[in-house]
């Protein structure tokens, strides 16, 4: 696939955007959490939120508070927040009991590094730490907005969301007759949630009407299903080195993946539907702040890794 160029917007350069995006929020996140006694679960917490990363999260949330209207500043708190929350999930994905993985972002994972228990309790750490950020760090924005948003986060992650997709993952494997409409509840449950709480968190800090809000949470529906589609092509097309993780892991668990179900062409086509219809719900936007979200999408459609 070759990435498109929107011949309105000639003008946006994404690649700076992001580097400045990504520099600020890598700094906040350093300084959000400062290496203090007890030393071991910081150091265990940092590890993982510090190694890296698209940073895609927080990011798609400073640009839909920046679309309806609202200042970076009134949500920087909650983007960070998010990319805690996300860390969480990685860490405790990885784990034995988990996906069993030895390697992420192109290092060992938490788990190999501090042991199954402190890895355990350092996303613990994070996921608690996050909606304390937001809590006490929030400015600008009123009371019932902030509420609002803790619980959209907070049903983005229970029972209705992240774990929702979690289980019926694992209790996925090896199964022969899951069909699409069972990937895609794992997917919608799985990876598009935290996608989606980040825009739908942007708008609703950032001022957001909730006619706004809602096409801005179907918008991060569809990047997030997008995002995973183009994950399970990335896994049985790349090698762990261009990856960054361990590259064929799907197929060797016999996981239910888009290719498996559909085939690499079919899996390809549907991902270039998913963007198609992303960035039908940005049309009536400011163009100008619809750039890097249209960008965004582009960017996930398109990614090596």
């Amino acid at each position: 696939m070759k990435e498109d160029q929107d011949p309105q917007l000639p003008s946006f350069d994404f690649k700076s955007f992001m580097v400045d995006k990504v520099n600020a929020v890598n700094q906040a996140l350093d300084s959000a959490v400062p290496l203090r006694d007890p030393v071991k679960i910081h150091e265990a917490m940092r590890y993982s939120l510090l190694a890296g990363g698209k940073r895609v999260r927080p990011v798609l949330c400073l640009a839909a508070c920046d679309l309806v209207g609202g200042k970076e500043s009134m949500v920087m708190p909650a983007a960070y927040a998010l990319e805690m929350i996300h860390t969480m999930s990685l860490v405790h994905d990885d784990l034995p009991c988990m996906d069993n993985d030895d390697l992420r972002r192109g290092k060992p994972t938490n788990h190999k590094v501090y042991g199954e228990d402190i890895a355990v309790l350092a996303g613990d750490a994070l996921l608690a730490f996050s909606f304390e950020h937001i809590a006490v760090s929030t400015v600008g924005v009123t009371p019932d907005r902030i509420v609002r948003a803790i619980g959209e986060l907070a049903k983005s992650i229970g029972a209705e969301g992240l774990a929702a997709g979690q289980v019926v993952d694992i209790t996925s494997d090896g199964l022969t007759n899951v069909g699409l409409d069972h990937l895609e509840f794992i997917h919608v449950h799985k990876t598009a949630p935290l996608l989606e709480a980040a825009a739908v968190l942007g708008a609703i800090l950032g001022g957001g009407h909730d006619e706004d809000v809602e096409k801005l949470r179907k918008f991060a529906r569809n990047i997030g299903l997008l995002f995973q589609v183009v994950d399970d092509i990335l896994d049985v097309t790349k090698s762990s080195k261009e990856l960054g993780k361990t590259a064929g892991k799907d197929l060797v668990a016999d996981k239910v993946t888009y290719p498996k179900l559909m085939g690499i062409n079919k899996s390809k086509e549907f991902a270039e539907k998913l963007k198609s219809d992303a960035l039908e719900l940005l049309q009536g936007f400011d163009p100008e702040k619809s750039a890097p979200l249209i960008a965004l999408a582009n960017y996930i459609a398109y990614r090596q890794n």
